[in-house]
């Protein structure tokens, strides 16, 4: 019995796994919103998925600000590829510091946002650091499913 069980759970555990996806954020200089972006800027991810952010130009890194209750903050090396896999439910929103005054900003909405109170009011404080494009933060908060 408890070798049947046993096996059961590996079994979904690897299911899970399975379908479990990888997405890919480029940081790029210049993409489809203008300059200095995250591109795609907004993933909608299920629990267990990854997410790869990857420098297509130099100088930028990626440094969350807002993760989900019981998910840990994360910073990346300047230059380099950083992946995060997504095992909290709810909103992440991270920049790239040298260039947060120019909106370079994202979200990852994974499942439910059972965040999105303490990511809007947070949300409210890294405004006024957006010098140029500062819309992008409004448009990406707009794209939360609930």
């Amino acid at each position: 019995m408890k070798t049947t069980l046993i096996v059961l759970f590996t079994a979904l555990l690897g299911l899970q796994a399975a379908n479990a996806a990888e997405h890919q954020v480029k940081m790029l200089n210049y993409g489809k919103e203008g300059g200095m972006v995250f591109e795609p800027a907004v993933v909608h991810a299920a629990v267990g998925d990854t997410v790869t952010f990857v420098p297509e130009n130099s100088s930028h890194y990626v440094q969350s600000y807002v993760v989900p209750e019981g998910a840990k903050a994360w910073k990346s090396e300047l230059d380099k590829p950083f992946s995060v896999k997504l095992e909290n439910e709810g909103v992440f929103l991270y920049y790239c510091p040298p260039h947060l005054m120019m909106s370079m900003i994202g979200l990852v909405q994974v499942g439910k946002p059972l965040n999105e109170a303490v990511l809007l009011e947070k949300a409210k404080k890294i405004k006024p650091k957006l010098v140029m494009k500062s819309e992008r933060l409004d448009n990406y908060l707009a794209q939360i499913k609930q």
